[in-house]
């Protein structure tokens, strides 16, 4: 620890200077303030010990313009009886704490001891506030799939910019969650984050919602209503499922980014705005544009970064760590784990509703269980139903040259792979009696140990 001591009584500041060397740190020791301050301005201290009255600089115009030098340092200070109001007023204005003269080693090293423990504490809250902006910022952005790495990888290089980014990908693989972490990596971290979903917002309201509008520019505007762009100043607007928004209000979106000025709805008034856009897509926008319903000006103002986020199918090693983080959001503090049949089922499923759909399912599973281990009698008896609609088979599928009883086998077995091999819900899900199932596992040697 760094200590600067600053007193102009030379016995007393030599005095000072062996005890606190004595206990192992390294002290600068000067005559007056000037000489303080000079070494302020050259290195870093953690510590600054003063006497109130010294010449030129006294202590409180040191504590004053150290505090402009060097924030973070704690500074105590020392008095004689007649400044003690002096010295009290000094804590007031910042000064972690004052000795009154004369004072004896264990009071000294005591108070000396409290202020680096403060400092101490300072710096890990720093931490920690740090660590949960980033958690905040990055919620689930977890995995190790090469896919998932190779995206993040862009992710970290594009985010200290402000080009515009266009996410896409199928719904539900987290496209928001990819905007919020590029925006926790910018400048304009310490800024709003501010999404709008364009499909979600009738279209006579759109343009009020981004741009805002004046008290009565329309029935119902009963007062002034900031947009989401004058929101967003400064920092981050996500504009979620941009190929739902209408051509007519593509031109107007289209010259607020250009031109970084919005026109609230009933107002003539220009209103400057300092944006950086994140659009998603989970449609083709190229395709849109080449259907004459998006602009293709636009597009190319949005698609300066293309990121894709995968799917979950394509990032089946990042399954059981997403599926960790998500029994320890949803599973109350509680241990709850996962038998392997029941990972191996979750692993080998195609998620056509992606990473939403894996955590709606762990959450369901979480608060509905029977016990602290999920099993494949804790999946719900719609699990994979939207696969069976789609046509899709887990990991093999029925092809024309198969035979009947090989079709037939291969129902079985991804229904029992389906549902952990639980027999009840497989049943349920081929649509026969449980005792038919077992049945026909018998007839073709279907057996867990030999499902491989």
């Amino acid at each position: 620890m760094n200590v600067l001591l600053a007193d102009d009584d030379n016995a007393l500041r030599r005095v000072i200077q062996f005890k606190l060397q004595k206990k192992g740190y390294e002290v600068t020791a000067v005559e007056n303030g000037e000489e303080a301050l000079k070494e302020l301005r050259k290195r870093s201290f953690d510590l600054l010990i003063a006497d109130i009255r010294m010449p030129k600089v006294d202590g409180i115009q040191l504590l004053e313009e150290s505090s402009g030098i060097q924030p973070d340092i704690k500074v105590i200070l020392m008095t004689a009886y007649a400044t003690v109001p002096q010295a009290v007023q000094a804590v007031k204005l910042g000064a972690f704490d004052y000795l009154t003269k004369p004072f004896d080693d264990d009071k000294l090293f005591l108070i000396i001891d409290k202020a680096f423990q403060f400092k101490k504490l300072e710096k890990e809250n720093t931490l920690l506030k740090s660590q949960l902006r980033e958690w905040t910022g990055s919620k689930s952005i977890i995995g190790v799939s090469k896919a998932f790495k190779e995206m993040m990888s862009v992710v970290e290089k594009i985010a200290p910019t402000d080009a515009s980014v266009l996410l896409s990908g199928e719904s539900g693989t987290g496209k928001e969650v990819v905007a919020r972490a590029i925006h926790s990596r910018s400048a304009r971290s310490g800024n709003s984050f501010v999404a709008i979903n364009c499909a979600a917002i009738p279209r006579d309201l759109i343009e009020s919602e981004l741009f805002g509008h004046e008290k009565g520019a329309f029935t119902g505007a009963v007062k002034n209503k900031k947009g989401k762009f004058e929101l967003a100043d400064a920092g981050t607007l996500l504009l979620d499922e941009i190929s739902e928004l209408g051509i007519d209000l593509q031109a107007k979106l289209l010259r607020a980014i250009q031109e970084r000025v919005i026109e609230p709805v009933g107002s003539e008034k220009s209103i400057e705005v300092d944006v950086r856009l994140i659009a998603t897509s989970n449609v083709n926008l190229r395709e849109r544009v080449a259907s004459g319903k998006f602009r293709e000006d636009l597009f190319y103002r949005l698609n300066v970064i293309p990121i894709i986020v995968p799917p979950l199918r394509e990032r089946r090693e990042d399954i059981p760590i997403l599926i960790k983080e998500f029994i320890r959001k949803h599973g109350g503090g509680q241990n709850i784990k996962l038998a392997p049949e029941l990972m191996k089922t979750l692993r080998e499923h195609r998620w056509p509703g992606n990473v939403r759909e894996l955590e709606n399912l762990i959450e369901r599973m979480t608060i509905l269980r029977s016990g602290d281990v999920l099993t494949g009698d804790d999946l719900p008896e719609d699990f994979g139903a939207l696969d069976s609609v789609n046509g899709n088979v887990a990991e093999n599928e029925i092809t024309n040259h198969m035979t009947y009883q090989e079709a037939e086998e291969m129902l079985v077995v991804n229904a029992l792979n389906r549902f952990g091999w639980n027999r009840t819900k497989a049943a349920k899900y081929l649509n026969i009696p449980r005792h038919v199932l077992i049945y026909r596992m018998k007839k073709y040697s279907i057996t867990e140990a030999a499902r491989e």
